[in-house]
């Protein structure tokens, strides 16, 4: 098969690649529908995680079982199938309090962009749909396995609730998608902190009533006045920088509650003023697996869009060109067809 190894900074190919094979009997074999970019795998093009020999790329994917080991039950061949980015058994204690990306047997997928994937822990990991789906809502079925289900966590950490004012900073596919799960959750007034004239648009039709384009201090001092001094009650950091933390922080108010679902670089809190702040701060990798179900359900039913966030569409043989378009800003999110 082909898939994408990156090789330095800068440089992804589209290279053969050995075909998966079963190695454990919890494992499954998919066959890619489609899969994509993630703006997580920018860290590495720009340089900043390093990358100390070539290796595949990609944690998104949506697909059809090819193979099932011996221990697998509930999955055949040719079932379509949606499932995270962090796999797991779904039965140990940390998956049954609903943090299944904390799993005892948990691993980070990391080969998806590729004709063909080795699932761990597929029975536990992977969902298989009655039939399969249309086609036009393969994009809106590959945001569940990470961005929107990221998103969606963004929001229930920081509590988001009915009638409640929230702050999303990050207006990249995270972020967008933080905005629908505030608007699902009942949020009556959303504030989506963005620069760039088409993701505020996109933000305004996911369910954003404001839109704030200061950042840092000013970003902060805005925020504090369109909520009458005090700040907002949930916020989602949805970036992964010093600079996003620190402007999510100050933006809720007392009592307040902040989800940050971007990896962290180069983030540090300080304790003392965290402390005084009376501000919750909860996150994490997405325990994606534990929306499936409901997100899979608001997207077969039509309820929410996510798939909206991929703006270009390229072959999968052309994957380093969706890596360019989304360090230089020309597209939110590249959707790659095998």
């Amino acid at each position: 098969m082909r898939g994408a190894v990156i090789h330095a900074p800068g440089d992804v190919r589209f290279e053969s690649l050995d075909d998966p094979k079963i190695l454990k009997p919890t494992d499954a074999v998919i066959r890619t529908a489609v899969t994509c970019v993630c703006g997580s795998d920018l860290w590495p093009w720009r340089g900043l995680d390093e990358t100390t020999d070539p290796h595949p790329m990609g944690h998104e994917y949506v697909g059809f079982v090819e193979e099932v080991g011996s221990e697998v039950a509930g999955l055949r061949p040719g079932q379509f199938v949606v499932g995270s980015f962090a796999t797991s058994d779904n039965t140990c204690a940390n998956c049954r309090n609903g943090f299944q990306s904390n799993c005892l047997h948990r691993e980070f997928m990391g080969t998806c962009q590729a004709e063909y994937i080795r699932i761990p822990n597929a029975q536990g990991t992977l969902v298989a749909l009655d039939e399969t789906p249309d086609e036009a809502l393969w994009p809106s079925l590959l945001a569940l396995s990470d961005v929107m289900g990221t998103g969606w966590w963004a929001a229930d950490a920081a509590e988001v609730r009915p009638g409640s004012t929230a702050v999303v900073v990050g207006d990249g596919a995270v972020g967008l998608s933080g905005v629908i799960a505030a608007k699902e959750m009942g949020a009556e007034r959303i504030i989506a902190m963005s620069r760039h004239e088409s993701r505020q648009k996109l933000a305004l039709a996911f369910g954003a009533t404001d839109i704030v384009t200061e950042r840092g201090e000013e970003g902060v001092a805005r925020i504090k006045e369109m909520t009458g001094g005090i700040g907002a009650d949930s916020v989602l950091e949805c970036v992964g920088t010093s600079q996003a933390m620190s402007q999510a922080l100050y933006s809720a108010r007392p009592g307040g509650n902040v989800g940050f679902v971007g990896v962290p670089h180069d983030v540090a809190v300080d304790g003392e003023e965290l402390f005084y702040s009376h501000v919750g701060l909860r996150g994490g990798p997405a325990p994606v697996r534990r929306y499936l179900p409901d997100l899979i359900d608001r997207v077969l039913t039509g309820r929410i869009d996510p798939g909206k966030v991929f703006d270009l569409t390229l072959p999968l043989a052309q994957v380093a060109e969706g890596y360019e378009a989304m360090d230089e800003r020309r597209a939110i999110k590249a959707l790659l067809k095998p």
